[in-house]
């Protein structure tokens, strides 16, 4: 049976672009008849605010999306789902690959980095350090020479789309790759819709799932669609203050334009869609 998961993070309004990533989900679970979880990503508590966890409930019941497992509102969320709350897992599961051998301590600031990153990867001046981490350091795992995944078809070079990644941050929290992993791990999840910004992620979670050993995560499946951009031409961040669902909703938009948008990005024609179930009907 398909399991897959919506995953938002508390750490800005929701917008447009992750109402067509939740949406198309919803869509291709409820086609299978299978099953979907509300998965919030909070690890990184130095962002999560909670005026941005209320959102999600407000946005997804507007937007009718209904999921099967998972908090039923915030207050459940904070007493029962929350990844804080998970924080053991998450150091065991790298724990694990420390003492295999595959990671290493890292003291290297963020301006040290900036400076000597070549586009963006980390330059290795820590790898071949081994022990723990004192306080303030990071843990980075290696990434071998070479270390190609073919995710959808497409090739991708994790050694130099991401290099020697951050496993665990030097503010003593798990990084993002480690979280979902293990969460995709524990909840089954076997198929993941992501934008295309992330096959990088794809590919070092494979990696990770690889590292650890036997494991299904080879076997999930993927999608990876087309990012919605804004006018500007570039992808929506909340970051960027990109346009807010509750902004869209304020301003008087309905959600016929999220579905109708929703329908462009699956290759439907999106006249008279006007429904969640509408969009379901044509999407079948």
């Amino acid at each position: 049976m398909i399991r897959s998961r919506i995953a938002p993070t508390p750490s800005g309004l929701l917008h447009l672009g992750n109402a067509v990533n939740f949406i198309l989900t919803w869509l291709m679970v409820r086609k299978a008849g299978g099953t979907l979880r509300l998965r919030i990503d909070d690890a990184d508590c130095l962002r999560a605010k909670p005026e941005y966890l209320e959102d999600i409930f407000l946005q997804l019941d507007w937007l009718k999306i209904t999921w099967d497992e998972g908090p039923a509102g915030p207050d459940d969320f904070r007493c029962r789902f929350s990844q804080q709350l998970r924080q053991e897992r998450y150091r065991a599961f790298m724990d694990e690959l420390g003492r295999r051998g595959y990671l290493y301590p890292c003291g290297c600031s963020r301006s040290k980095i900036r400076q000597f990153a070549v586009d963006g990867v980390y330059p290795g001046f820590c790898r071949d350090r081994s022990g723990a981490p004192v306080p303030g350091e990071a843990q980075r795992v290696r990434v071998p020479e070479g270390s190609v995944f073919r995710v959808e078809g497409q090739e991708v070079a994790l050694c130099q789309a991401m290099g020697d990644f951050v496993l665990w941050r030097k503010e003593d929290l798990p990084a993002y790759q480690l979280v979902s992993l293990v969460d995709d791990l524990d909840d089954r999840i076997n198929l993941i819709v992501r934008g295309q910004d992330l096959l990088p992620s794809t590919a070092a979670q494979l990696f990770l799932a690889g590292l650890h050993g036997d494991n299904p995560f080879a076997e999930t499946s993927f999608l990876h669609h087309p990012l919605v951009l804004g006018e500007d031409g570039r992808k929506l961040s909340k970051s960027d203050n990109a346009l807010s669902l509750a902004a869209l909703r304020e301003g008087g938009g309905s959600r016929a334009l999220v579905y109708q948008a929703v329908a462009r990005q699956a290759g439907l024609d999106p006249d008279g869609i006007g429904t969640l179930d509408e969009l379901l009907l044509k999407f079948c």
